[in-house]
């Protein structure tokens, strides 16, 4: 067999930490959406006006087939008709996600601008000749970026090399056999592109501000959108207020297009709001609503939360001592004990889904995120809506029958990336960091970890290895067989110093009085199933 990797996006990746809607470079579903259905629109217009000026210059002088501007005429009219019809196709299928077909859309642009150009400088011209007002490229480039939206990087670099193809396809012309104008009748002539190259960019600057402004107000059920705090390559993660009971809140936009692949993902999403949602406890983040937009977005929208994922929160201020690791991982037991229980396996345990923060009056309060990859075996054995072929995790913290793809993976998949989780706290490192992230979990499948105490000058107390050690166990038999037993033996431990209130309030006042917001710092986490490593195993 062999595998196919996908590597994990990056943390920095995505849109800067903070900042409001109109702040960002980046388009909301819902202009995503739109854009992609004016793709179409707009590539039709371009086939029927290239048919229309393509009669109107025959009438003006007739097709002669020993002439090199003739020719090029004709293959630039065959071109425009056949790209404009390709691209509508394609954009009116769906047959690519928004953001590519955007991004398609304006190497249409820029394409359709030198087959624009050619059919219109295939006129002979005279030195006598003046210019015969705006070329098509001219309103093309002026039009377009009205139409179809992108960002504002993007739309200057495709405007500036759409206009660029006007002197392009003159050049083509005169190259072909046609006939060179004068200086001064060139300047007359590329004079209104330029124009036209500059009203467009501030024309489309000014369009984006007010309808990345407009998104401020965007409503996805009762929740008001507010504030992009992360996006990735499926969707976002908004700051948004309950529109009566000014509640914040954190929507989470998943873009689906069509098919049944798109089927399979709403129906994962679904099951995992139902799946948060069903449990209670403290430390597992709220849900309060889930749906589906008139444009294909899933949303759903969870409690805020102001904090540090365990990930960001070793980054930044250094491992943890062993009882602030032992009160964090307490909590997080606490969590998936519930879901166990219920018969639901989280599956991505990780650092970056355990959120730490200052919750109401308590320091130090746990919050586990992400139930994506929520596996329920009983319900899972109906409906299965698992997409065929992947194994998704993420490889640092992927136990070894996950790795193997194990039909039987169970609850105790999950105290393995527990572990995980423990020795990135108490050491600051993975268990296993050197490698590909193939080799990484082929490690987990096959080495013997060493023990945390090993990366700690100061030691740790020896029960703590091998508690740690007893998680990261190969055969699930010999792990802690629930989360209440691991909170158990994690609760009995002894260490020189205790965790107390105090001491979590100090560190809170010291380090946290700016603290981040749940997905701020790892934007990549707004959707569940681009934020992880996924391994496809192709026979």
């Amino acid at each position: 067999m062999t595998l196919r990797i996908r590597k994990k996006s990056s943390p920095g990746s995505g849109a800067p930490a903070g900042g409001t809607a109109v702040s960002t470079g980046n388009l909301r579903p819902d202009l995503l959406a739109a854009g992609a259905r004016r793709l179409a629109t707009i590539a039709l217009i371009g086939a029927a006006a290239s048919i229309l000026f393509a009669v109107v210059d025959r009438i003006v002088m007739p097709f002669d087939p020993r002439s090199g501007v003739s020719v090029l005429w004709l293959l630039a009219v065959l071109g425009s008709v056949g790209l404009s019809l390709s691209v509508a196709w394609i954009a009116y299928r769906e047959m690519l996600s928004p953001e590519k077909l955007l991004d398609l859309g304006l190497l249409y642009e820029v394409v359709e601008a030198l087959f624009l150009g050619i059919m219109f400088h295939s006129m002979t011209l005279r030195p006598d000749v003046m210019p015969r007002g705006w070329s098509a490229v001219a309103v093309w480039i002026l039009a377009y970026p009205l139409i179809v939206p992108n960002t504002r990087g993007k739309t200057t670099v495709a405007t500036i090399t759409a206009a660029l193809m006007d002197p392009a396809a003159l050049a083509l012309n005169v190259a072909v056999g046609g006939t060179s104008p004068t200086m001064t009748l060139t300047v007359l002539m590329f004079l209104p592109t330029a124009v036209a190259c500059a009203v467009a960019l501030v024309v489309s600057r000014i369009v984006f501000d007010l309808a990345m402004a407009a998104g401020k107000g965007q409503e996805m059920g009762s929740y008001r959108l507010e504030e992009l705090l992360g996006r990735g390559g499926m969707g976002e993660v908004w700051r948004a207020s309950h529109r009566l009971l000014a509640r914040q809140a954190a929507v989470k936009l998943i873009r689906l297009g069509a098919g049944s692949d798109s089927r399979e993902l709403l129906g994962r999403f679904e099951r995992e709001a139902r799946a948060t949602a069903a449990l209670r406890s403290p430390h597992t983040v709220d849900v309060y609503d889930y749906g589906t937009t008139e444009d294909g977005t899933f949303y759903y929208v969870m409690e805020l939360l102001e904090g540090f994922d365990l990930e960001t929160l070793v980054q930044r201020f250094g491992r943890v001592p062993p009882e602030r690791a032992l009160y964090l991982l307490e909590q997080t037991c606490h969590s998936l004990a519930e879901a166990h229980e219920g018969g639901l396996i989280h599956r991505d345990v990780k650092p970056a889904n355990i959120y730490v923060c200052r919750y109401g009056l308590d320091w130090d309060f746990v919050k586990l995120l992400d139930f994506g990859l929520v596996k329920n075996p009983v319900a899972d054995a109906r409906a299965p809506v698992t997409m065929t072929g992947v194994i998704a995790g993420t490889p640092g913290y992927m136990s070894p029958e996950m790795g193997l793809g194990s039909p039987d993976v169970d609850w105790r998949s999950d105290i393995y990336s527990l572990g995980c989780v423990a020795y990135w706290l108490l050491t600051g490192r993975r268990v296993f960091e050197e490698g590909t992230p193939i080799q990484i979990l082929m490690d987990h499948v096959q080495k013997t970890p060493s023990p945390p105490s090993q990366w700690v000058e100061s030691g740790l107390p020896p029960e703590l290895d091998r508690v740690v050690l007893s998680c990261l166990e190969k055969d699930p038999a010999n792990r802690p067989q629930t989360a209440h037993e691991l909170a158990d033996r994690l609760r009995a431990i002894r260490t020189a110093e205790r965790w107390t209130e105090e001491r979590a309030r100090h560190w809170w006042l010291a380090n946290g009085s700016a603290p981040r917001t749940a997905f701020e710092d790892h934007p990549t986490a707004a959707s569940d199933l681009r934020v992880r490593d996924r391994i496809e195993a192709r026979p």
